[in-house]
């Protein structure tokens, strides 16, 4: 199975590992072609890495930090596809390497100095494709459980397809410490959700079902309490509600629900991150810092 990742008209070839996951394999050719957006490291530094609609646990967990550069891996509790140009500088993670960029080194690394520059300001958008098929197993396309609430799947697939405006809407607002307060606040409250969600995956055959979906629910409303009332967007926070609602309900299966929080609220902090121009933000702080008068 071999991969194209194409952004902004550069393409990165990348060779699968067929024997090492084809769980995650046939998940990933099943959702292709997929648009793309990437995003630059805030944390680990050396890789370039972009959001998927994949739910998968590791396949021969590999600690992040050993990744060899070039190395293509699936980090599941960030959802995460991404290619690593140096050894990373930091971060604790079981993922799943799925194969390596066939291709020099020093063509990720200068895509990934553009999109530290410019990331927040231009999109680095494009395409993952699938220019060879497995040979070794077939394609699983998503299916999506009888009981999951269809405006919610809507919901999830119109995220999917395109920013929401009001997330867009935040920069957009000059009033005092906006935009940043309320982008980096909404993002946080995402981010946070997100990783909740996969906090009770992990708990979903050991604690009482009822505990999970009243968690669930509550963090769920924060969120979109959040989003609502101190970030002032609509159209998100309603989709949360919502979502809120169908964790009360225990006609709806609990483990689908999690999963389908975890694409949502993923997307959602994903879209968030896309709107920060990071580097300038940590240059401006670094340089405030070294302006600082010492004690």
């Amino acid at each position: 199975m071999r991969l194209e990742l194409n952004i902004l008209g550069t393409g990165f070839d990348i060779q699968c590992d067929e024997g090492r996951a084809p769980r995650t394999l046939a998940k990933i050719a099943g959702m292709l072609p997929k648009p793309v957006q990437l995003h630059t490291p805030k944390i680990a530094g050396s890789h370039i890495y972009w959001h998927a609609p994949l739910i998968e646990e590791p396949e021969g967990g590999v600690d992040v930090l050993s990744a060899k550069p070039g190395a293509f891996i699936y980090w599941p509790v960030r959802q995460f596809l991404e290619i690593t140009f140096a050894p990373l500088q930091a971060e604790t993670a079981s993922v799943t390497v799925l194969g390596h960029y066939e291709g020099p080194i020093e063509k990720v690394r200068e895509m990934a100095e553009r999109l530290r520059q410019q990331h927040g300001t231009t999109s680095f958008s494009g395409a993952l494709t699938m220019t060879q098929t497995p040979t070794t197993f077939a394609p699983v396309a998503p299916v999506d459980h009888p009981t999951l609430p269809a405006f919610l799947l809507a919901a999830r697939d119109a995220i999917w397809r395109a920013c929401p405006e009001d997330l867009a809407a935040l920069r957009e607002s000059r009033a005092i410490m906006h935009p940043m307060g309320p982008v980096l606040m909404a993002e946080s409250e995402a981010r946070i959700l997100h990783e909740m969600f996969w906090w009770l995956r992990e708990r979903v055959q050991a604690d009482p079902a009822t505990s999970l979906r009243y968690a669930a629910g509550l963090s769920t409303n924060k969120a979109a309490t959040r989003l609502r009332d101190f970030c002032h967007m609509k159209e998100t926070p309603d989709i949360l509600f919502q979502l809120e609602a169908a964790f009360a309900d225990p006609a709806v299966s609990l483990p689908e629900l999690i999963d389908l929080g975890i694409v949502i609220a993923g997307r959602i902090a994903a879209w968030l991150d896309l709107q920060i121009a990071w580097d300038p933000m940590n240059q401006a702080y670094r340089a405030a810092l070294d302006a600082a008068v010492k004690p």
